[in-house]
């Protein structure tokens, strides 16, 4: 954040004045579901429970069964897994690394004897554990890689509720690793719309003599801000369908600012005659424009 909005403070963690908002998203397909605007000095997991299961609550309500949830770091506490838990929503979190779990993964820091290969090796290893927090013991794997030039394994911790029989390993962390579509999706969010927050709770110069100012109450301007944040989230969400149905139109990937630069933002020419107004675009707009909207056409309102 640039100036002082009101809510944004210095995190210590980005080493930055921010906001510190929440997020959840689709990572396979890179729909964003819910976003809410917290204090730049929020701790990652405040707010967080109440956040997961109402969005949980509204989505089975209105969508279907959610089958599992991606969580990062900072958020698994007992709470939060005991709710889950709870509901029989399955999930996966990567766990901060602490003298505890370091103990734990000792042994398993070895290379094997003889020569590494070439190619980069990944080692999971099946553990329990209890944080202290936590009401009992949970399944953790400790995934171990190997990466090219590097003395030292590198490793991290992944805890979750499947057993070992639904879940190995390997296909735990590859379902882990959709995580980073769904940040790759934040990002176009914030590049693509760039969305401008206000630094003050005070009427603009340009609006002055065109309406009658008001005074700002304290915190309004806070909420305002989140109402910009999620009107820019359904831009994103808008652009993001138009996306999906290029791309199967098409058969080839389309990024948010393609999409925006090639079918929305084109030159025109405005003809107006005989009480009509004729508009007319470059041939490989209208083509594209063409299949969007015949594509969008056939959709029919979701049943009540």
């Amino acid at each position: 954040m640039h100036g002082h909005q009101e809510g944004s403070a210095h995190n210590g963690h980005y080493h930055a004045r921010v906001f510190h908002p929440l997020v959840a998203a689709i990572g396979e397909t890179g729909e964003l579901v819910d976003m809410q605007l917290r204090e730049g000095n929020a701790h990652t997991d405040e707010g967080g429970l109440d956040f997961i299961t109402c969005l949980l609550d509204d989505l089975e309500e209105t969508v279907g069964k959610v089958a599992a949830g991606r969580i990062d770091a900072g958020f698994p506490t007992e709470p939060l897994l005991g709710a889950l838990e709870q509901r029989g929503t399955a999930y996966v979190a990567r766990v901060r690394n602490n003298k505890a779990l370091d103990r734990l993964a000792a042994p398993h820091l070895r290379r094997p004897p003889g020569r590494p290969p070439h190619a980069p090796r990944t080692w999971f290893h099946e553990l329990s554990y209890r944080a202290g927090s936590w009401s009992r013991d949970r399944r953790v794997v400790l995934v171990v890689q190997e990466r090219p030039d590097e003395m030292f394994l590198h490793h991290f911790w992944l805890v979750t509720s499947w057993t070992p029989a639904r879940m190995p390993g390997d296909e735990l962390l590859s379902l882990y690793r959709q995580r980073g579509t769904a940040e790759g999706r934040f990002g176009e969010l914030t590049n693509v719309f760039d969305p401008a927050l206000s630094s003050a709770p005070r009427p603009k110069r340009h609006y002055q003599g065109r309406a009658p100012q008001r005074r700002y109450a304290a915190g309004d301007s806070f909420a305002i801000n989140e109402a910009r944040l999620l009107l820019n989230a359904l831009a994103y969400a808008t652009l993001h369908v138009a996306r999906r149905l290029l791309e199967n139109a098409t058969r080839q990937g389309w990024s948010l600012r393609r999409v925006r630069e090639r079918v929305l933002r084109v030159a025109a020419r405005v003809t107006v005659h005989a009480r009509r107004a004729i508009v007319s675009v470059d041939s490989a707009a209208a083509h594209l424009r063409q299949m969007l909207f015949g594509r969008l056409a056939r959709w029919r309102p979701a049943p009540a």
